[in-house]
């Protein structure tokens, strides 16, 4: 064999992965294999040596190495990149209302930062696609989504930039909350102001009309935030952008009981039922969170070709409960993995996410058979958050013909030693500290820990400065939400007790 001059920091037109141990598939053992990669796809995968009499190749040493396909983050907001460390232990409404003083005064370059923060941690935690529900006050904007994609273009990572947005402000999707309140935080919260639905339509089509960005890499998406911050006519409008430019849409279904309740109250059916009279159900719609679904739902959203997205990390730290996803998996509801925000999980890890996937499954599952096992988890964070980003032909896989979107994690490390099952040992114990090196598109970007597209010191110090910007200019905003804090938490407590 003879080595091609090309470096594999570069896209090389033919990179041979040789001597790793391949974890190709959730029910298979790892085997010993070397891979063979071109121009940014798998080719071929073969017995070690199988490829040596190849002339032009660059090669990867992955000695020692444990080589899976990426994990792909089925649900995320950049914007909680800048927002970490910002949210206090709070339940969901009351972190919705603190939202425009955590992400207020920001302009486009904050944007970017905060997506480039995001990005940053995935790829370091052997994540190369997200799904971004991006958000912008008060609407957005055609530069403001390309801030975030040139973002993400310049790091290196694949995303969907869904802009999240609704009609609606918290007390006017919850107008009772109201009442509760003493009339000087009456009046402060009824002087929000929703978006308005046409703009905010009107931007994602301008910004759908004329996208920029190979949407191989870097895909517009939209997302109606949650179905009761936005009216009817706008849930049909986004579900028929959706279908006219073929956008991977989301929203965030039954998230909190306190969204489950209302929905039932104000539509006179469930969230799912009325999303399906407005047309929103489809194979091109993933639901973040769906924990307070029956099962009556998950047949709905199953028949329609929905994805629901697990995101066990936020809905912790918000209190927001466990979903069911055995009861969803068995339905035939497929079933992706997401991180959400950092500001909300405090983190972008999908290696955590999956093991909680799997650990939360044995509190309302007491029959260990129907625990989400090792495997189930991995494949949710690779080939089923593949398919909700709208990429299930592309990515999630290490197969022939998918893009070599690959990690590399070191087996010296002791949480795989001794080495006896890679897949449970991977799943159930590491946390990305054995990422070595992390390939998109068959391209080095991550190496022995580090980021080899920016420099992560000066990345530092403008998140820093800006966050010190930042806190100062939303002052006032999060005294108010403080303030506001007892009265939302007494109202949610009141609904939850109304229905248990």
């Amino acid at each position: 064999m003879s080595q091609a001059p090309a470096d594999v920091h570069g896209t090389p037109p033919r990179l041979l992965i040789r001597g790793g141990l391949v974890l190709s598939e959730a029910d298979a053992p790892a085997t010993h294999a070397d891979i063979l990669i071109e121009d940014g796809q798998v080719a071929a995968l073969g017995a070690p040596g199988q490829f040596d009499t190849l002339d032009d190749v660059a090669l990867l040493n992955a000695h020692d190495r444990l080589v899976m396909p990426a994990w792909a983050n089925g649900h995320t907001h950049a914007h909680g990149g800048l927002g970490r460390g910002a949210v206090d232990d709070v339940r969901l409404e009351g972190f919705l209302a603190a939202a425009p003083a955590i992400n207020g005064q920001r302009g486009w370059q904050d944007m970017a930062l905060s997506a480039t923060l995001t990005a940053v941690e995935l790829l370091k935690k052997g994540c190369t696609a997200l799904f971004d529900m991006s958000s912008e006050f008060p609407l957005p904007t055609v530069g403001g989504l390309h801030a975030v994609a040139r973002a993400y273009e310049a790091v290196g990572i694949r995303a969907v930039v869904a802009p999240m947005m609704a009609d609606r402000t918290l007390y006017q999707a919850f107008p009772a909350l109201l009442d509760d309140m003493p009339p000087p935080l009456q009046s402060a919260a009824a002087q929000a102001r929703a978006a308005d639905a046409t703009a905010c339509l009107a931007a994602v089509r301008a910004a759908a009309q004329d996208w920029p960005f190979d949407p191989g890499r870097i895909r517009l998406g939209i997302a109606p935030t949650i179905p009761l911050f936005c009216s009817d006519d706008f849930m049909r409008g986004c579900a028929d952008l959706s279908a006219e430019f073929h956008l991977p849409m989301q929203i965030h279904l039954a998230e909190s009981r306190l969204q489950a309740v209302q929905g039932q109250a104000r539509y006179g059916r469930s969230l799912v039922a009325h999303m399906e009279t407005l047309g929103l159900l489809s194979p091109r719609l993933s639901v973040a969170h769906a924990i307070w679904i029956d099962d009556d739902d998950i047949d709905r959203l199953a028949r329609a070709g929905v994805t629901a997205v697990h995101n066990p990390l936020s809905n912790l730290r918000l209190g927001s409960g466990v979903a069911a996803i055995r009861r969803m998996k068995a339905r035939g509801l497929r079933v992706a993995l997401g991180t959400d925000g950092a500001n909300t999980s405090d983190t972008q890890n999908l290696f955590e996410a999956a093991r909680l996937a799997a650990y939360l499954s044995r509190i309302i599952e007491p029959n260990e058979r129907e625990w989400i096992t090792a495997g189930e988890a991995w494949e949710m964070g690779t080939t089923h958050s593949a398919h909700a980003l709208g990429w299930g032909e592309r990515l999630g896989r290490l197969a022939p013909g998918f893009e070599a979107d690959l990690v590399l994690l070191d087996l010296s490390k002791p949480i795989y030693v001794p080495l006896r099952h890679a897949m449970r040992q991977l799943v159930h114990g590491e946390n990305g500290a054995a990422v070595s090196h992390v390939l998109v598109g068959g391209r080095v970007v991550v190496e022995n820990d580090r980021l080899l597209t920016l420099d992560e010191t000066a990345l530092r110090q403008q998140a820093e400065e800006a966050a010190a910007r930042l806190d100062a200019l939303n002052t006032e905003g999060r005294h108010l939400a403080q303030a506001m804090r007892p009265w939302i938490g007494a109202f949610c407590c009141g609904v939850a007790r109304g229905v248990a």
